[in-house]
């Protein structure tokens, strides 16, 4: 039995690294201790409780989770101390053991976070409480509106696709997943309360279905008969699970956005072997056909991986210029990270800290020309943008249904609103096209 009186007129801090995911989950965490009597720190205040979800896909990742903790504890002298996520599920312990954390909560646990924080009593040592990969099944339900006007729908959770340079199958168990009918219970709970945009989140959104026995696009058509939401976006669907029948139906969807983020990963086939990854470079180039055949002005975000181990310079080589080939319009680079326990650690040879870099940064030069054409191309275009909040003397800013972030004049009474615009030239730092209200 929870005792709530524990948590009146308490104040909790937040702090998230990593994905969407993660945000949209430590909302929901928030509400949680909301509904319970704390309320969110204001600024300037010590905090009774701070709650750090954590992110471990790299080496970099685990260092920023242990920095950040450190920060909150410094900052908030006293506060309970709780650690969720990836890296407190991978290495619990080691997080229990940092000065200042009394408690680690696994993948089974964060979402029933408040009947472990007791009676908010310090802790000398902090206490782990996770259960083993293979155990994992919860699945916690989250849809929350993010810092501007979208909402991020959790539709799915885990993978099951142990590729051999990733951790996430341990930190976020086996792939899972709510119903449809809860999923359409939470986006017509968000058009209620006027919200307009929903992206659809997961580890592997697209394998959607596991544990209830249906699919992603039986999902998708049941989302896009909730009435009031405006527009949906797919986060990231792997290409082996984006099927001709899924682009086929948000081609022709009012409410599904031509928008779409494919992981990639490697543009040479070798690689991509070595990743363990389930598919080739003919099917990812075939996947990024059909949606330009259908949708013309589609925006496609790519994931790459540079640096892997066995990556050798011609393998690198390979994959450029087949990147370059693809009508893609961004990429995300990253630079492979070795993660203790993944298959990746037996591959030979090792790429050197500064031939990533340099792959990297010739990689991040391309996607700003994909990007810089993809925008230039629409220019004395005419659509339709929702804007969001800005603060007072900024501009304010929002997206076309293709993605294209769009600068206006400062007027908050758009917060939230469609407006039909004509694109005109890039903005003064080249991040936007400036618009004019039709």
């Amino acid at each position: 039995m929870i005792d709530t009186n524990v948590f009146q007129d308490k104040k909790a801090a937040y702090y998230t690294l990593g994905c969407k995911l993660n945000f949209s989950e430590t909302s929901s965490i928030g509400k949680l201790l909301k509904e319970a009597g704390v309320r969110t720190v204001r600024k300037g205040e010590v905090a009774d409780i701070c709650v750090v979800n954590t992110c471990s896909v790299t080496e970099v990742a685990d260092k920023k989770c242990r920095q950040a903790i450190h920060r909150l504890v410094k900052e908030h002298p006293g506060a309970f101390v709780v650690v969720t996520g990836c890296y407190a599920q991978l290495k619990p312990e080691q997080v229990a053991g940092i000065e200042g954390v009394d408690l680690v909560l696994g993948a089974e646990q964060k979402g029933d976070l408040l009947q472990y924080l007791g009676k908010l009593e310090k802790q000398e040592h902090g206490r782990a409480v996770t259960t083993p990969m293979k155990d994992i099944r919860a699945f916690a339900p989250s849809c929350e509106k993010g810092d501007r006007t979208r909402y991020f729908l959790k539709v799915q959770d885990g993978c099951d696709y142990f590729c051999s340079y990733c951790t996430i199958p341990f930190a976020r168990g086996r792939s899972r997943n709510g119903s449809i009918a809860d999923m359409v219970k939470q986006a017509r709970e968000v058009a209620a309360e006027g919200g307009k945009e929903i992206v659809i989140t997961g580890v592997n959104t697209g394998d959607f279905g596991k544990s209830t026995g249906e699919n992603f696009l039986e999902l998708v058509k049941a989302l896009d008969a909730v009435e009031g939401i405006e527009r949906y976006r797919i986060s990231s669907i792997e290409p082996n699970l984006l099927t001709d029948d899924i682009i086929a139906y948000v081609a022709g969807s009012r409410r599904f956005m031509p928008h779409f983020h494919i992981p990639l990963q490697s543009g040479c086939d070798a690689v991509l072997r070595l990743m363990r990854r389930r598919y080739d470079t003919d099917l990812f180039a075939q996947k990024i056909r059909r949606v330009k055949e259908l949708m013309p002005d589609a925006f496609i975000g790519v994931d790459v991986i540079v640096g892997t181990r066995g990556e050798l310079p011609a393998y690198f080589e390979e994959a450029y210029r087949f990147i370059e080939g693809l009508d893609v319009t961004q990429l995300h680079v990253f630079s492979y990270s070795e993660r203790p326990g993944t298959q990746a650690l037996k591959i030979e040879p090792v790429v050197s800290p500064a031939e990533k870099h340099e792959r990297s940064q010739r990689l991040l030069a391309l996607s700003d020309r994909k990007l810089h054409d993809f925008y230039a191309r629409h220019i004395g275009k005419e659509a339709v943008v929702l804007m969001e909040h800005s603060k007072p003397g900024t501009p304010m800013h929002g997206f076309t249904d293709n993605y294209i972030r769009v600068e206006l004049a400062q007027d908050n009474r758009l917060d939230n609103q469609l407006i039909r615009v004509r694109l005109e030239g890039f903005n003064e730092e080249g991040t936007a096209l400036t618009g004019m209200r039709l």
